[in-house]
């Protein structure tokens, strides 16, 4: 679902707020979009209502990144016992001109699969953040 429509609480809010800064650390050149899913009947049945999804568009392709912008889902889970939402993982894509070029999940074994790989330091960087929305989220219930 759009950041922007998940921000219901000045607490979430500034969770989001911090992961844009945390991810433009990484990618200054990034330009966050908080509302990347387009607000229609179809587009609405494919979103999942339990993630924060944000995405990043550089000013051009990018060979380092191998993509022109990056799909950022932040996944939670609701805990049956409490009630409260979880931080699961971040699944993360690049697209370029033939549509997806790679994927990164944390909730499987976090590693980048796709036909056209970013570099190394790249790749390096965005575990990073994964890491640092980890630390984010710790211990935290929405």
């Amino acid at each position: 679902m759009n950041a922007s429509e998940q921000a219901k609480g000045l607490e979430l809010t500034a969770k989001i707020a911090t992961l844009v800064n945390l991810f433009k650390q990484q990618f200054p050149d990034a330009k966050a979009d908080l509302k990347p899913w387009r607000n229609d009947p179809h587009t609405r049945e494919l979103t999942d209502p339990d993630s924060i999804d944000i995405a990043f568009h550089f000013p051009g392709w990018s060979p380092r990144i191998q993509g022109r912008s990056i799909l950022v889902q932040i996944r939670f889970h609701l805990d049956s016992e409490d009630q409260h939402q979880r931080l699961i993982g971040l699944e993360m894509q690049a697209f370029n001109h033939q549509g997806t070029a790679w994927r990164l999940s944390t909730v499987e074994n976090w590693q980048l699969v796709g036909n056209y790989q970013p570099s190394p330091k790249v790749a390096d960087k965005l575990k990073y953040f994964s890491r640092q929305v980890f630390e984010v989220f710790k211990n935290e219930h929405l």
